[in-house]
């Protein structure tokens, strides 16, 4: 996955929908048909932080900003923490804006192990899900629905697929709306932007 630091979107205030590791943007309409069989993230059930079931049922009509890392992570995944934190802290009194993190290491990432690290690094439990579960679960997810991908990312030296700086936004349905370098400031500004403008899309399909 690569970063996007700017589109079409942020003239148009409307923002593409994507279905493959490509990253090639579908502009659809909001209300298409097209979006009835359109990629979305399928159903999920991983544990988070506080022992709780993090799920698709935990975003039903939420935004939600998702990605990859693991807590012991040296490299790259405290830069993108600190990004997230930017966008915890910007729509932190909107409930309609979540952020999911999945750990590529659950066999380290125990639930205690994230709860620490989430008290450390002033994760919010409720609006920042720190998720761990079955490890090839997760990979599957990450591949198949995310598009990571195990030509991009830093390179492990254990049989971790390898994990990237790419932040993904999740509308309220699923589809994938954007990727972002969550390593990058400007991108990440970006992202801030989309979810504004992906709120904005939603007030207007539920005044129709």
């Amino acid at each position: 996955m690569g970063g996007i630091l700017s589109s079409p979107a942020h003239a148009s205030d409307s923002l593409p929908y994507y279905n493959s590791a490509e990253f090639t943007p579908h502009w659809l309409e909001s209300n298409s048909t097209k979006l009835k069989d359109f990629h979305r993230i399928p159903p999920f059930s991983f544990t988070d932080q506080d022992g709780g079931e993090v799920s698709e049922k935990t975003f039903v009509n939420k935004i939600y900003v998702a990605g990859f890392f693991f807590s012991t992570c040296p490299g790259i995944c405290p830069f993108i923490r600190t990004k997230l934190n930017k966008v915890q802290e910007k729509f932190l009194e909107d409930a309609d804006v979540k952020i999911l993190q999945h750990s590529i290491r659950p066999s380290t990432d125990k639930v205690a192990t994230l709860k620490k690290y989430a008290n450390d690094n002033g994760i919010i439990s409720g609006k920042w899900h720190l998720a761990t579960g079955d490890r090839e679960t997760i990979y599957s997810l990450a591949k198949s629905a995310y598009f990571a991908s195990e030509d991009l990312g830093n390179i492990q030296k254990t049989d971790d697929f390898l994990h990237t700086e790419s932040l993904l936004l999740i509308d309220q349905n699923r589809h994938i709306r954007g990727i972002y370098n969550g390593l990058n400031s400007a991108s990440v500004t970006y992202l801030i932007s989309d979810i504004e403008a992906l709120k904005a899309e939603m007030q207007t399909m539920e005044n129709e």
